[in-house]
């Protein structure tokens, strides 16, 4: 599980990017989608035309009047296939930027994570984010192929969380406040990225504290658990992409992978604003 862990952690940025960089509101802009609402459209493509509140549902820990304002108008301006075609060729222009497609085992990371990516089609239901990003078509350029496939492994992971976070009561503000206590993620920009207002980020963070989830702005003991508890089923459940590979191909996957993160990193794709 924890090979698994690292696998995916590994490769992330090459996906995560597509959410900062500037080919992505670059285009978006260019079909009239501007803001945030590049984000919620480019992401939620895969569904088709989707409503805000199968947005709302399914992205989790948003605002849902940020959401119902951003989201609005969209497909108006626009269509689902007009924006799917504009946030692949972010990515691959993002990616090249980085030098990803000249980094010598890129062949060999395609292969390990594309075969991941396609054991966890036979295991969609009840991920629906996943199963919308899983019916769309393999790209033809490795660059591109790479990222669907970390696309298709951080969707499969994500819907698994939102899952787990459901079955233990935890709704999309908590989850914030819970991951913004470990201190692995700054408050300001989770704040400022997901748009809830201060009125009820305080509120919920004092309700977390009645729990005896939080000590203060930190984690209590409680709060420390249940993070842990959380993270290990949803390390659990990502495990049918990944068992496709065993522990070998998944240590191997992890080794491979770092170089591709680090570039992302080290090009700035990850940079906020």
């Amino acid at each position: 599980m924890k090979t698994a862990r690292a696998a995916w952690r590994r490769l992330e940025p090459v996906h995560a990017m597509i959410y900062f960089v500037p080919e992505g509101r670059r285009r978006y802009a260019a079909l009239g989608l501007s803001g945030r609402t590049g984000y919620f459209a480019s992401r939620s493509a895969a569904f088709g035309p989707a409503s805000a509140e199968l947005v709302i549902s399914t992205f989790y820990n948003f605002n849902p009047d940020f959401v119902r304002q951003a989201i609005g108008g969209a497909w108006e301006a626009t269509t689902p296939q007009q924006v799917l075609d504009a946030r692949y060729a972010a990515a691959a222009e993002a990616l090249r930027r980085a030098g990803i497609h000249e980094l010598p085992a890129l062949d060999e990371v395609l292969t390990l994570a594309r075969r991941a990516a396609e054991a966890a089609c036979e295991h969609a239901q009840g991920r629906p984010l996943f199963a919308a990003h899983a019916a769309l078509p393999w790209p033809e350029e490795p660059v591109l192929q790479l990222w669907h496939a970390q696309t298709l492994l951080r969707e499969f992971r994500g819907d698994g969380h939102v899952a787990c976070l459901l079955s233990e009561g935890v709704g999309g503000l908590e989850a914030l406040i819970l991951h913004a206590a470990t201190g692995e993620a700054p408050v300001d920009f989770l704040k400022a990225s997901r748009a809830w207002p201060e009125e009820e980020w305080a509120g919920t963070r004092e309700r977390l504290r009645e729990r005896g989830l939080l000590d203060g702005d930190s984690l209590s003991s409680d709060g420390v658990l249940l993070r842990r508890h959380i993270e290990d089923r949803t390390d659990r459940l990502a495990l049918p992409a990944y068992a496709a590979l065993g522990d070998a191909g998944c240590e191997r996957l992890a080794e491979l992978a770092s170089p591709f993160g680090h570039a992302v990193v080290e090009a700035g794709l990850l940079k906020f604003g």
